[in-house]
């Protein structure tokens, strides 16, 4: 077994152990009904998309019985690259790198991302990641709110 194939079981049992509606409701709090079933999400159903810095790969964006607004997908960055600057937002993360080499930035601090590295990142906590290397880096993510929680409040505000 691979860290490919690793990331990607992963990345199934969070769609079986969380569940996720659309960005924000009325009330945050409420149960949103999973729009997946138990299934196999294939690389020719994910919805692909060619930008600037790389390929953004959709695998699924949605609800699931235990989370909201889950987005779940691979980013592949090319050298030099980064998707956007170090960013935070209301969901959780992880980002697992399954290829290549970077740099990750949490807080302020920066250090080495490489193959099989794994960042969580709570929310509101600043996070990035940019390839550093010579060869094309992708990651595994998965983003969401939990399903019967409020969505966390930006401590900054």
């Amino acid at each position: 077994m691979n860290i490919r194939d690793i990331a990607l079981g992963l990345g199934m049992c969070a769609l079986g152990a969380c569940g996720a509606p659309a960005a924000e409701e009325a009330d945050p709090v409420a149960s949103v009904e999973a729009n997946v079933a138990t299934t196999v999400l294939t690389r020719e159903t994910a919805k692909s998309t060619d930008e600037e810095w790389g390929t953004f790969v959709e695998y699924f964006a949605g609800a699931t019985p235990g989370t909201r607004d889950l987005l779940s997908g691979t980013a592949t960055i090319n050298p030099g690259l980064e998707i956007h600057p170090p960013h935070r937002h209301a969901e959780e993360e992880f980002l697992m790198v399954i290829e290549g080499e970077g740099e990750w930035t949490v807080g302020e601090e920066t250090f080495a991302a490489k193959e099989g590295d794994m960042l969580f990142a709570e929310p509101w906590d600043v996070h990035g990641i940019k390839n550093t290397g010579d060869t094309p880096l992708t990651f595994v993510f998965w983003k969401w709110n939990s399903q019967g929680l409020p969505t966390p409040p930006d401590p900054e505000l």
